[in-house]
């Protein structure tokens, strides 16, 4: 997925806040829920919740740029996936940073972890090495 930075995502020292990196990984998993539709955020009655993240930065991001994250997922469980976002700077071939990003499937109402359905599953296997 292809993210523009924005003019607000600098700091002070001219690159890309490191708290937008976690953005960054946000827009790039759920914006992948989205187009293979096992997610509509305003009436799934699953939704996934972050309940950990981390990231390893290598380079600057800087605006005006467009920043490419690349989605793996390195485990999935019966109520969680374990992603693994890279982040990469234009064209360049290494990531400028990369991250952990853990999301547990839960009952909108009661935020309850429950089982992640097969169909849901099967798309989420795409994205297993």
């Amino acid at each position: 997925m292809d993210i523009p930075t924005r003019w607000m995502d600098v700091d002070i020292y001219g690159h890309v806040n490191n708290v937008q990196y976690l953005s960054f990984f946000d827009t790039a998993v759920n914006g992948w829920y989205m187009d293979n539709k096992i997610l509509d955020p305003a009436k799934s009655r699953q939704i996934f919740l972050v309940v950990e993240t981390g990231c390893h930065y290598f380079a600057e991001l800087t605006f005006p740029q467009v920043v490419t994250a690349g989605l793996r997922i390195e485990s999935l469980g019966s109520s969680s996936a374990v992603f693994r976002v890279g982040l990469f700077s234009g064209d360049a071939l290494e990531t400028a940073a990369h991250g952990r990003f853990v999301h547990v499937h839960v009952d909108r109402e009661t935020r309850r972890p429950v089982p992640i359905p097969e169909e849901k599953r099967e798309v989420l296997n795409a994205l297993m090495p």
